[in-house]
C-alpha cells in the first residue's frame, strides 16, 4: 500500500507526465540561480562596510596598520595563538625521559671486558713475539684501537704481580660505572669520573694503565624514551591554562605605523573588525561549493520526491526560499556572536517540510548548513549548529494541523541548538558561564524565531504557490468559506449530499492510509457547479417539478455534465488550490450520463443515431487515491439514497455494483488504488450507508393512537 503523502506533496504518481525541454531548462535556470545566490553569500559579506555594526579593515600579517585601530567595545577572550605559544613553551621544557640502566648491558659489557683482559695477558706471557707484534695483536681488539703507544708499552711492561692487580680494579671500575646512567651524551662525562673510582692502593703506573683500559669499555646503557618524553610534554601541554587577552573599551588594538603581527590578526577577528581579502581561487572554490550543493541536492529530492523538481511552481518555492535563507544568513552569521546564533536557519526546513514533505526540508537543510559553515569562516561549529537545527526542524515536524505543531518542532530546535553550542564550547574549553550563556540563549530564541517565521510563511506561500497545505486545507473546511455558504444557501441538498460524500470518503481515506483532511475537503467542494442551476438536479428538485421533462436529452445531458465545467470557474473565482479543483474536474471522470443517453436511444427508431460521446462528462478521470475514493463515495451515495434499500444486504449489494461499474468502465485505471484499497473503502462505504439508510420503523400517528 502506498505511503499517505505529507503537506503539500503531490500524490500524482499514477502517470508519470512528459518532460518537455523547457522543463529542464526551468530546472537548470532555478538550480543555477541558488548555486549563484550562494556563492556570492560565501565569498562577499552582504552588508557594506559602513553599514555593519562595525567598521573593518582590510589588513593581513606583515602589512603597515594605516591608521590607530580601537576597540569598540570591552572584551574578553581566550588566545589561541597564546594558548599554542604557551603549550610548546610548556613542552620544551620537559627534560626527555630515559630508560633505567640497562643490567644486561652492564653484563654484556662485563664479560666483554674479562675476554679482553685474558686476551692482553696472553699477548703479555708469549715471549717469542716482538713488542711490535703484540703493540699490533692489541690494537687489532675494536675497544683497545684508540689506546696510545705509550699505554700499550706500559701494560706490556707491568709485571705480572702488577698486571693482576690492574686487571681486577679495571673489572671492579667496570662494575661499579655500569650500574650507573650512562646517557649516549654523558659518556665523557662518566669517563672524567673514572680516575676517582680507581683504588688509592694502585701504584701512578697501574692507576694510569688501569683508568685507560676502563674508559675503552664504558658504554651507554640508558637510551631516550620517545613515547614517555611525547607523554610527558603532552601532559605538561595539557597543564596550561588558554591565556586571556582583555581590551577596554576605546583601547588602542593596533597602533598608527605598526607592523601587524598574528595576534594583531586575532583581536581584529574577535572583534569583527578585519575585512578579509578576496582573491580569486575563492570565488572558484565557492561556485564549485556551491554548485556541487546543488547538485546534491537535486539528487536527492530527483530520489526521493521528484514531483518537487518537475513541477515547475515546487521546484521555484524550494529555489526562492532557501535563497532567501542564504540571503538572510549572509546578513546576520558576520554581524557578530549573537546573530550568528539567532539566524533562523531551521524556518527553512519548517517551511519545506510543511509545505513540500518531509524530504524537501532534509534536503534543504544540508544544503543550507554546509553553506552557513563557510559563511562563519568554514566553522564546523556553524555547520554542525545549522544542519542540525534544520533536521530536527524537518523530522519532527508531522501535519501541521495546529499552530502548536510548528511551535513544539521549534522547542525542539531550541533543544538541539543549545546542544550544539554546549557540545563544542565545551570541547574548546570555554566552561566560563559567561562564555556559554549568550550563545545558549541566542540559540533558544532562534528557534522560537523560526517557528514564528515560518507560520507566517505558510500563510503566504500557500495562496502565492498553490500550495494545499493543512492550514489551507483547514481553511477551506470551515462551514463559513463564501463558497461552501453559498452552496448551503442556493443548494441546500447539494450542500447535504457534500457532507455524506465527505464523511464517506474520509472514513475510506483513513482506512487506506490516504490523505483524510484532502479527500474531506475535496468532497466539500466537488459539486459546487450545481449552484448556477440547482433545480436541475435531482436532491434539489420539488416533488413534482422536474425541468428536465421539457428539455430533450441531449440539452439535459449538457446541463448536468455542466456542473462540471460550472464547478472549476468557480473554484478559480475563490482561489481554491488546484488540488481541491482536481476533485470537481474528476469525481465523475468519464462517466456515463446513462439515463439521459437510454432516453435518448429510446425516442429515436436507429440507436445508431445516437453518439453515445455526447452523453458522456469530459474527465479527466480520477488522477490521485483522493479523488477516486470520491468519486465511488459520490456514485455510491447516490445509488442507495434514490434505491431506498430495505435491508443492510441491500446496501452493501448496491455498493459492491457501484464499485464494479466504476472499475469496468475503466474509471479507476489512472490513479493509485489497489484491489486492497477497493475492499477497504468498498467495506467502508457498506457500513457507513448502512447506517445512514438504514429502515426505520413506521410510527402510528396520533389519531391513531388515540382510538386505539
Amino acid at each position: 500500500m502506498s505511503t499517505p503523502p505529507t503537506d503539500g506533496q503531490s500524490d500524482e504518481r499514477s502517470t508519470t507526465p512528459r518532460r518537455t525541454w523547457w522543463d529542464r531548462v526551468r530546472l537548470f535556470l532555478l538550480g543555477t540561480i541558488l548555486a549563484g545566490t550562494a556563492s556570492v553569500v560565501m565569498v562577499r559579506p552582504l552588508l557594506p562596510t559602513s553599514l555593519l555594526p562595525i567598521s573593518r579593515v582590510a589588513l593581513e600579517v606583515g602589512e603597515i596598520a594605516p591608521s590607530d585601530i580601537r576597540a569598540p567595545r570591552s572584551i574578553t577572550f581566550e588566545s589561541a595563538i597564546r594558548y599554542a605559544e604557551e603549550q610548546e613553551r610548556a613542552a620544551a621544557a620537559v627534560q626527555p625521559v630515559y630508560t633505567l640502566p640497562n643490567p644486561a648491558l652492564a653484563r654484556q659489557q662485563l664479560d666483554r671486558t674479562r675476554q679482553v683482559l685474558d686476551y692482553l695477558g696472553s699477548v703479555r706471557a708469549d715471549s717469542l713475539a716482538s713488542t711490535a707484534q703484540k703493540r699490533g695483536w692489541m690494537l687489532a681488539v675494536f675497544e683497545l684501537s684508540d689506546l696510545s703507544i705509550d699505554v700499550l708499552d706500559r701494560l706490556l711492561a707491568l709485571p705480572d704481580v702488577n698486571w693482576d692487580r690492574v686487571k681486577f680494579e679495571t673489572l671492579d671500575v667496570i662494575d661499579q660505572a655500569m650500574r650507573e646512567q650512562i646517557r649516549p651524551g654523558s659518556l665523557e662525562q662518566i669517563q672524567e669520573t673514572i680516575p676517582a673510582r680507581v683504588s688509592l692502593d694502585l701504584s701512578n703506573e697501574e692507576t694510569a694503565v688501569t683508568i685507560q683500559l676502563a674508559r675503552q669499555f664504558l658504554i651507554p646503557n640508558s637510551f631516550l624514551d620517545p613515547d614517555a618524553t611525547a607523554a610527558a610534554r603532552s601532559h605538561a601541554r595539557e597543564q596550561v591554562q588558554p591565556p586571556l587577552r582583555t581590551f577596554g573599551a576605546d583601547e588602542i588594538i593596533l597602533r598608527e605605523g605598526e607592523r601587524v603581527d598574528p595576534l594583531d590578526i586575532e583581536a581584529l577577528d574577535q572583534f569583527g573588525l578585519r575585512q578579509p581579502q578576496i582573491r580569486w581561487s575563492d570565488w572558484i572554490s565557492a561556485i564549485l561549493l556551491a554548485a556541487s550543493g546543488t547538485v546534491l541536492l537535486g539528487l536527492y529530492l530527483a530520489r526521493f520526491q521528484p514531483s518537487i523538481l518537475w513541477q515547475g511552481h515546487q521546484w521555484a518555492l524550494v529555489v526562492l526560499l532557501t535563497s532567501i535563507t542564504v540571503l538572510i544568513a549572509g546578513l546576520m552569521v558576520p554581524g557578530g556572536e549573537a546573530l550568528r546564533y539567532l539566524n533562523p536557519a531551521p524556518a527553512l526546513a519548517l517551511l519545506a517540510s510543511a509545505a513540500l514533505g518531509p524530504h524537501a526540508g532534509v534536503a534543504t537543510a544540508v544544503f543550507l548548513g554546509g553553506t552557513i559553515g563557510v559563511i562563519a569562516d568554514y566553522s564546523l561549529e556553524m555547520t554542525a549548529y545549522a544542519t542540525l537545527g534544520g533536521l530536527v526542524a524537518a523530522l519532527t515536524l508531522g501535519r501541521v494541523e495546529r499552530i502548536s505543531a510548528l511551535f513544539r518542532s521549534g522547542a525542539y530546535v531550541a533543544l538541539a541548538q543549545a546542544t550544539t553550542i554546549l557540545i563544542f564550547r565545551l570541547t574548546l574549553g570555554m566552561t566560563r558561564p559567561q562564555a556559554l550563556l549568550a550563545p545558549i540563549l541566542s540559540g533558544v530564541a532562534g528557534g522560537g524565531i523560526s517557528a514564528s517565521l515560518a507560520l507566517g510563511g505558510l500563510f503566504i506561500i500557500g495562496p502565492l504557490f498553490d500550495l494545499t497545505t493543512t492550514m489551507r486545507l483547514i481553511e477551506l473546511s470551515r462551514p463559513n468559506h463564501p463558497l461552501l455558504q453559498r452552496l448551503l444557501r442556493e443548494a441546500p441538498a447539494t450542500y447535504h449530499h457534500s457532507l455524506v460524500v465527505a464523511n464517506l470518503a474520509e472514513q475510506a481515506a483513513e482506512s487506506i492510509g490516504a490523505d483524510a483532511l484532502l479527500t474531506r475537503v475535496g468532497a466539500y467542494y466537488h459539486d459546487v457547479g450545481k449552484i448556477a442551476r440547482p433545480y436541475f438536479f435531482t436532491e434539489n428538485q420539488v416533488e413534482g417539478m422536474n425541468p428536465h421533462e421539457r428539455l430533450d436529452p441531449q440539452t439535459s445531458t449538457e446541463v448536468i455534465v455542466g456542473h462540471v465545467r460550472d464547478g472549476i470557474e468557480l473554484a478559480r473565482r475563490y482561489r481554491l488550490p488546484r488540488r481541491v479543483q482536481a476533485f470537481i474536474a474528476e469525481h465523475h471522470g468519464t462517466n456515463w450520463v446513462s439515463f439521459f443517453y437510454n432516453k435518448a436511444v429510446q425516442l429515436t427508431t436507429e440507436s445508431e443515431a445516437v453518439d453515445p460521446n455526447l452523453f458522456r462528462y469530459q474527465g479527466p478521470r480520477p488522477q490521485s487515491r483522493e479523488t477516486a475514493l470520491v468519486m465511488l463515495a459520490d456514485s455510491c451515495e447516490a445509488a442507495v439514497r434514490s434505491a431506498r434499500p430495505s435491508s443492510a444486504e441491500d446496501v452493501a449489494e448496491i455498493v459492491t455494483r457501484i464499485i464494479n461499474q466504476r472499475i469496468n468502465d475503466g474509471q479507476l485505471n489512472e490513479c493509485d488504488l489497489t484491489l486492497h484499497d477497493i475492499d477497504l473503502a468498498r467495506e467502508t462505504f457498506a457500513s457507513s450507508l448502512k447506517g445512514v439508510f438504514h429502515p426505520r420503523i413506521q410510527y402510528p400517528s396520533p389519531e391513531k393512537e388515540a382510538s386505539t
